[in-house]
């Protein structure tokens, strides 16, 4: 079973079911509960509705609710009918919530205690809970489900039978609102490490459920890779790479690199705008590359550690104006040192192979002038672009690199002629 895990990824929809239904049913079931919400659904799908109530009904009421909403809507009732009572209660419950909100992630089966029950009597009470039951906190709740207290599972073992749980429970504990934001949750167990489980409570203090690592675990994969993709330029992709259909990839990747590229041909307007200065001084023409990759890179950079910044909470929409007289103060360091660089290259290679003409040095003082500039203008845009596009309300991983890049490349452009026409006046221009 540990091949097929390690092979599930490259084979094809076909040979994943083969493989699965050919597995005994202990290791189906253990295959079942480890692969992706997705490849459930593909190894399901297609099966009568008496096979799929038996797999539907293996899965504990998150990840059924988790299923149930890869399908469109008017097929949700008919996949709810395939679960008992109690379970269908709790994922009606679950689907009401938004899928990227703690409600949405949360297990509504976890262990209840009364405050009044003694050390034995939970524990009792505990060896009877089914199996699937989720165990690593118990939960003290009143008369009206308010939580109280919570309690590690080892802490009651080791407590003497008579005491009472409301002597031993945790009455400070961390918890989480039931439509607190998903990447909101993430980072309450990124800042509690130890955290096995948080109990969801709405706004009286009525508890909901629970998330656990393990969903986070999945949730964060899942949101970490659309956000490579998009700075990568191009739309998130909703299922595996080899799941994903020949004209669904070109429809997520022909958006955004046909704007990019609709973006770069204003990098040739701004060629022809300069034509003049070109073909008096065509030497500058060689640095072009040079000054426009500078420009990019240093834009994408600075709006990779924002974005990241910004989804960790590190920095706010409120700081913007400390990034930004940061980012200045980074853009110039960073120009200056690959303006220096550039200086030196073209001073030392005119002695060994004089190509660069009589003027050489106003060449080389254009360069590292055009270097400061494009690398600072580079790090303010790609450093802003992620705070823009937030306070508009957008995902702030859509200013990826290519976009900021684009944008630079045109800009460069205009700066490099203009501070090139203002050195090489009267000379070369």
């Amino acid at each position: 079973m540990e091949r097929l895990m390690e092979n599930w990824r490259s084979l094809k929809p076909s040979q994943r079911r083969a493989e699965f239904f050919a597995l005994t049913r202990p290791m189906a079931e253990e295959l079942f509960s480890r692969v992706s919400v997705l490849d459930r659904v593909e190894l399901l799908e297609d099966l009568p509705d008496s096979e799929i109530r038996s797999w539907l009904r293996f899965l504990p009421p998150d990840d059924a609710a988790d299923f149930i909403q890869q399908f469109r809507k008017e097929k949700h009732h008919d996949l709810l009918e395939l679960l008992d009572e109690q379970t269908k209660h709790g994922v009606i419950g679950l689907l009401a919530y938004a899928e990227d909100a703690a409600g949405g992630l949360m297990n509504p089966d976890y262990i209840r205690l009364r405050p009044d029950m003694t050390v034995m009597e939970s524990i009792q009470y505990i060896r009877a809970q089914p199996r699937t039951r989720v165990i690593y906190y118990a939960y003290v709740l009143d008369a009206y489900k308010v939580l109280l207290g919570v309690l590690s599972i080892r802490e009651i073992l080791l407590q003497p039978a008579e005491k009472l749980i409301k002597e031993i429970m945790h009455k400070d504990f961390t918890s989480v609102h039931e439509h607190l934001p998903s990447e909101d949750v993430a980072l309450v167990f990124a800042r509690n490490n130890k955290l096995m489980a948080v109990p969801v409570l709405d706004d009286a203090g009525v508890m909901k459920g629970i998330v656990t690592h393990d969903d986070i675990a999945s949730l964060v994969q899942r949101e970490t890779t659309e956000d490579i993709q998009k700075i990568g330029g191009m739309e998130a992709l909703d299922a595996p790479y080899f799941n994903v259909g020949f004209l669904d990839l070109i429809k997520k990747r022909a958006g955004w690199l046909t704007i990019l590229f609709l973006g770069e041909m204003l990098t040739a307007t701004a060629m022809g705008y300069f034509e003049g200065e070109i073909a008096k001084a065509i030497v500058l023409a060689l640095f072009v590359p040079l000054i426009i990759s500078s420009g990019g890179n240093s834009g994408s950079q600075a709006s990779t550690l924002i974005i990241r910044s910004l989804a960790l909470q590190e920095i706010r929409l409120r700081d913007w104006w400390r990034v930004l007289f940061r980012e200045i103060a980074t853009g110039l360091a960073l120009g200056a040192i690959l303006g220096s660089i550039g200086l030196v290259r073209i001073v030392l290679w005119q002695q060994w192979s004089p190509m660069y003409g009589e003027h050489y040095i106003l060449v080389a003082l254009t360069v590292a002038f055009s270097l400061i500039g494009v690398v600072l203008w580079g790090t303010i845009s790609g450093s802003m672009l992620p705070f823009i596009l937030r306070s508009a309300g957008f995902d702030p991983a859509t200013a990826s690199a290519p976009f900021v890049a684009t944008l630079v490349d045109v800009t460069g452009l205009i700066i490099y002629f203009t501070i090139g026409s203002l050195i090489l006046s009267g000379t070369l221009l």
